[in-house]
């Protein structure tokens, strides 16, 4: 399975922090999610677009949750862990793998949306086992050995002013 074709079925997993963090720092800007769904499934037939976000005490995130579940993404929480010494962590890592494995089976395409070079054995995995593993990142903050493997590597940079919303 070399390219796109419209009777490929799609998985969408989303490490939202990871988008998060790089939007901000680099652009000062937000991801738009329902662009970057649509270019991603690209006509194919969509089976699950999972996002995988963090709930924080004050739960100010909930409109931008709703937002992403309006555009039929399914929202995986976690609660946003706080460490003596003011450390806070909320890892999605292994749940995004565990899930992108489970639902592998029901799919020809992975569109895995983050830059995490802790992907790589996920990436391998899935391609070992006869996937097409999409990346759809920053290109500054992706690992460049995950670049490297995945069937095909898009470039949020290079479409900012589509993925991107208030852009500096």
């Amino acid at each position: 399975m070399t390219s796109k074709n419209k009777e490929q079925r799609v998985a969408v997993v989303i490490d939202v922090q990871n988008l998060y963090h790089s939007a901000k720092n680099l652009y000062h800007a937000r991801v738009n999610f329902r662009e970057l769904l649509k270019d991603l499934v690209a006509g194919r037939k969509l089976i699950r677009a999972l996002a995988y976000v963090v709930r924080t005490k004050t739960g100010e995130e909930k409109p931008f949750f709703d937002a992403l579940v309006k555009l039929g993404i399914e929202t995986r929480v976690k609660d946003l862990q706080e460490y003596y010494g003011g450390l806070k962590k909320a890892d999605w890592d292994v749940g995004i793998a565990v899930d992108a494995i489970k639902v592998a089976h029901s799919v020809d395409v992975i569109c895995l949306v983050s830059g995490d070079g802790d992907y790589l054995p996920l990436v391998e995995y899935l391609q070992n086992h006869g996937k097409r593993v999409e990346v759809m990142a920053f290109k500054r903050s992706a690992s460049s050995r995950l670049k490297e493997v995945v069937d095909e590597f898009i470039d949020i940079e290079a479409s900012t002013d589509k993925y991107l919303l208030n852009a500096k």
